[in-house]
């Protein structure tokens, strides 16, 4: 989980690196963290990616963060571990919704460590479908085809989060095959507070207020962790076409170009989607816009107790997501971003109005089961939840 949409050390180390200080907020993560215990997934997974080089690419690709002394940048990680800590009472206060347990400590990373530990979870979630294209051996590859094929492959999968790293405020990980945490990433919180000129304090423990309900959101619900994984990876498996499927998957595609590009497409995902698989990304897009608003209501509700420049802080923020040119805003159509930023209101929307129907314990019941979630058509019409739900 992401809000609005940093060099990987050898090892990632506590603390800031040892770095120039255009690098200092360099990754916090413990070196027995292994996120999903490498980066191959699979066994077949290195032959149609190689996510070492993808790394490498992100690496190359993303750019410096904002400058900081080292100095600096100790005491900023510091600071956003605490403030993630503090968020953790007034979320679960707000959201009515406790997690079991002591939550593990937030880890505060830079962009390459960022790339690094989603190329992980991205490897664990493609397995299964690399799986199922290696079943297909009516298009048999050579070692030295597969190899050149696995770079390009994996330069894409680099380039593609090289571009997102310095977008990303913070994530639930989920993990796939590991340890679900909490990131934080330290040099996009610095610049994008520096650029809004809002208060440091106040803006770090508001986007640590919506990282946290995403936290105790998989956490608290013991089934949604697991009920996502499942729909994400099959969706990516109906969606990825063998090699024999290839070529007629294709031609599809050139009709749908200019509705990838319009406005209210949903990026390169609908360019490939059959019509049952639009239906099932409806139902996922479903459950992403009522984790990110909810997520985003929760920040909000809890800033004013807290977060006393809360009101700026969001009127700001709401502006700057307008704020991009054409290419990039381009770009971020075709890679779906721009519907991740409509998830946002469209979910605050939904829980909202279902809070001033039936109150916060009402709203809750959306976490009893995957049945209780809400239908796509349900997150534009509140009260249509509330009556299959509540009768």
């Amino acid at each position: 989980m992401t809000h609005d949409p940093s060099d990987l050390p050898p090892e990632p180390q506590e603390g800031p690196s040892a770095t120039p200080p255009r690098d200092a907020l360099a990754s916090s993560a413990d070196p027995n963290d292994q996120g999903l215990g490498g980066a191959g997934g699979s066994a077949q997974a290195p032959a149609f990616v190689d996510w070492e080089f993808a790394k490498a690419t992100g690496r190359r690709l993303t750019p410096a963060g904002p400058e900081v002394s080292p100095a600096e940048a100790q005491e900023i990680v510091a600071a956003i571990r605490a403030a993630a800590a503090r968020a953790q009472e007034p979320v679960a206060e707000t959201s009515r919704m406790h997690a079991p347990g002591q939550a593990p400590p937030a880890l505060v990373v830079d962009r390459p460590t960022w790339i690094a530990l989603n190329l992980d979870s991205m490897a664990a979630l493609m397995s299964p479908v690399f799986e199922k294209v290696a079943a297909d051996r009516r298009l048999p590859a050579t070692g030295a085809g597969m190899s050149v094929g696995s770079k390009i492959t994996g330069a894409e999968a680099g380039a593609l989060l090289a571009f997102m790293a310095n977008k990303i405020l913070g994530q639930y990980d989920l993990a796939p095959q590991g340890t679900p945490r909490l990131l934080l990433v330290a040099p996009n919180l610095v610049a994008v507070q520096r650029e809004l000129q809002v208060d440091a304090a106040d803006f770090r423990a508001w986007v640590c207020m919506h990282e946290e309900t995403h936290r105790v959101q998989f956490t608290a619900v013991p089934w949604l962790r697991a009920h996502l994984i499942e729909r994400a990876t099959s969706l990516a498996g109906d969606m990825t076409p063998t090699p024999s499927e290839l070529a007629a998957r294709l031609r599809e595609v050139v009709g749908r170009l200019p509705d990838a590009l319009g406005s209210g497409g949903g990026g390169l995902a609908d360019l490939f989607a059959t019509p049952e698989q639009r239906a099932k990304i409806a139902e996922v897009t479903a459950i992403m816009s009522l984790l990110e608003g909810h997520a985003d209501v929760v920040m909000d509700d809890v800033g004013p107790k807290v977060i006393p420049t809360v009101a700026e802080i969001r009127g700001k923020f709401t502006e700057r997501r307008k704020g991009v040119g054409a290419a990039d805003r381009l770009l971020r159509r075709l890679l779906g971003l721009e519907a991740k930023m409509a998830q946002y209101k469209d979910g605050a929307g939904f829980v909202r109005g279902v809070t001033d129907e039936v109150g916060v314990d009402g709203f809750n019941a959306v976490w009893s089961s995957p049945e209780t979630l809400p239908k796509p058509a349900e997150i534009h019409d509140p009260a249509a939840w509330v009556r299959r739900v509540h009768g």
